[in-house]
């Protein structure tokens, strides 16, 4: 195992990880459940929710790497992917609710307001864990390998696949802002009460939930290492700078892209999953094509075709968001903005890219 993980990453960098890891697994719960709540020490439950949220994002920015940074291929649509997978997920939410709703039913209560009489067909088994789990799979994996399919067969690429993608999630999300659709309109899902019998308001489980979503994030950084690292890797490589060539060679280059661009949307289900429990709420904003832009944001100021560069951009951007939103709401856009301009410009590579340049000379 350890000769594996060596492969992977060198052995300062595995460090960093491991120690950072720790802290994410270790210290915060220690600090959050050991620490009393009036010590200058102690990490709030809010502060616990707020970290989980960042790491959701980061393995969103980790999948949008895989297929944009080392496939060459720029998705405006991950953001449905994780939407999908949080719904999925929600759906389980909402019917654990049970009777404790605010008109006392079995069924949702927005189906209730709008005078449901029973739960459509497509919400049969979502009160299992398992089915959720499984939905939280299919739902984007099925959606991105039926789109794939199509699109990749028919060569649409580059800026081209960028317009149809931020035009299916627009389209989806008009769809789900819809009453009729059984997926609580423009509310979404909200008032979720427990997951597999544990209240979701106390410290315990939204130090489970952190601790879930850190491991998911770990996981996922060394499969997707591990998957750029092999001959698959470089055949991703050589789709991205040099396609044409590739299929002169023989290589189907329409399979490992449909292999590549649906692994990357199943990532951003479960990343989506394990992010609603943790913020309480979905609904069709998080499918906006300004949030898909927002994750090629983070993959850019990280750094593309680093694995490690996303998962730091989507930490520092979305930490600054979390402060700037409070501090000067009307300027965060502006900063964004800023923020991608300067990249662009003086970081085209972005910070990754930059120290590592740095450590070269």
């Amino acid at each position: 195992m350890l000769s594996t993980l060596r492969q992977l990453y060198p052995r300062q960098a595995l460090l960093a990880i491991g120690g950072v890891y720790l802290a994410l697994v270790v210290l915060v719960p220690l600090l959050n459940l050991a620490v009393p709540r009036g010590s200058f020490f102690h990490f709030s439950d809010y502060s616990v929710a707020l970290v989980g949220k960042i790491l959701c994002y980061a393995i969103v920015a980790l999948a949008m790497d895989l297929i944009w940074g080392y496939t060459g291929i720029l998705s405006l649509g991950h953001g449905l992917f994780f939407a999908l997978g949080g719904y999925a997920m929600g759906m389980y939410l909402m019917r654990a609710i049970g009777t404790e709703g605010v008109y006392g039913s079995t069924l949702p209560d927005f189906m209730v307001f709008l005078d449901w009489k029973e739960l459509p067909w497509y919400w049969r088994g979502s009160e299992r864990f398992w089915w959720a789990c499984s939905l939280v799979v299919l739902a984007p994996g099925l959606l991105a390998l039926a789109f794939g399919f199509f699109a990749f067969r028919s060569r649409i690429r580059g800026v081209y696949f960028s317009i149809i993608t931020q035009a299916l999630t627009y389209a989806f999300m008009l769809l789900f802002f819809r009453n009729g659709t059984g997926f609580g309109g423009n509310n979404g899902f909200t008032d979720f009460k427990r997951i597999l019998g544990f209240p979701l308001a106390a410290s315990r489980t939204k130090v489970a939930l952190l601790v879930l979503t850190a491991t998911t994030l770990l996981l996922s950084l060394l499969l997707c290492r591990f998957l750029v690292r092999s001959k698959l890797g470089r055949v991703l490589a050589a789709i991205r700078d040099a396609e044409g060539r590739l299929r002169f060679c023989g290589y189907d280059t329409v399979g490992y892209k449909l292999f590549v661009w649906t692994l990357s949307a199943v990532i951003c289900g479960i990343a989506g999953a394990l992010y609603v429990p943790q913020v309480g709420i979905i609904n069709p904003s998080e499918m906006s094509p300004a949030n898909s832009i927002e994750i090629a944001i983070w993959v850019a100021v990280g750094g593309r075709g680093t694995l490690i560069g996303p998962v730091l951009g989507a930490a520092l951007v979305n930490g600054a968001k979390s402060w700037l939103t409070v501090a000067l709401p009307d300027l965060w856009l502006y900063a964004l903005g800023l923020l991608f301009i300067l990249v662009t410009r003086y970081l085209p590579s972005g910070i990754v890219g930059a120290i590592a340049r740095g450590q070269q000379r």
